[in-house]
């Protein structure tokens, strides 16, 4: 007796392509494939010590990309994101990373929605970093920028006088005097604003974004030029 020829696995099946249809199919496919990396939404951490001018060069980075980019730029400051996001947190290992889990949230919300996230922020615990990381890489990508100044020029420089205030005893718990601040061991870019101008600061980590294929170099222009091969760690 003449058996019938046998069923080939995933053919005229619930389960196959064609009974899924196309748009399931396709929906599988981008699962499959994320978007490129100049097309995907990342934040970018800017950690560093008080007064080390992470702010700064946050704001010189976002007004680079919103000119290049092609994505929504948002800028996560850590003083008005302190009093938005976390006005009843205080200064404690504890408080800061529910702050710092805070800010990773929102930044890889952004970063889920195709924006660019820029997080200014002290962030002194590498435990805590390397969550913000993992919450933020679940959605987009991610880059750590180390504002590497040292704690004399940004000591010196006290715009605030939390400095002098610490010295003095007047605030416990302050990074760098009284609470250790763990530097990131290979970030992805190192700057030392205590010898390197604002735009030329801003323009490094452009130039980091381009050689990680975050953000396209400009026509007839290599991504990576500029010293940012040397930049990259």
């Amino acid at each position: 007796m003449q058996r019938p020829p046998a069923r080939r696995e995933g053919y005229g099946t619930s389960g196959s392509a064609a009974a899924r249809g196309p748009g399931e199919a396709g929906t599988a496919a981008a699962r499959r494939c994320p978007a490129p990396r100049h097309r995907q939404g990342f934040a970018v951490l800017f950690t560093g010590l008080s007064g080390a001018g992470k702010s700064t060069l946050a704001h010189g980075v976002a007004a680079l990309l919103r000119e290049r980019a092609g994505r929504p730029v948002t800028l996560l400051d850590g003083d008005s994101v302190r009093r938005r996001l976390s006005g009843g947190l205080g200064f404690s290992r504890a408080d800061r990373a529910v702050h710092l889990r805070r800010v990773g949230f929102v930044a890889a919300e952004i970063a889920r929605h195709g924006g660019i996230a820029l997080c200014a922020v002290i962030a002194p615990w590498a435990a805590d970093r390397r969550a913000l990381r993992a919450t933020v890489e679940a959605h987009g990508g991610f880059v750590e920028v180390h504002v590497s100044t040292p704690l004399a020029t940004c000591e010196a420089r006290d715009p605030r006088g939390l400095y002098a205030r610490a010295r003095a005893g007047l605030l416990e718990g302050f990074t760098g005097i009284d609470d250790p601040f763990e530097a990131p061991e290979r970030p992805d870019l190192a700057v030392d604003t205590a010898d390197t101008a604002p735009d030329a600061a801003a323009r490094r980590v452009l130039a980091t974004l381009e050689c990680l294929g975050y953000v396209r170099a400009p026509a007839g222009r290599g991504a990576g030029t500029g010293g940012a091969k040397e930049a990259v760690r």
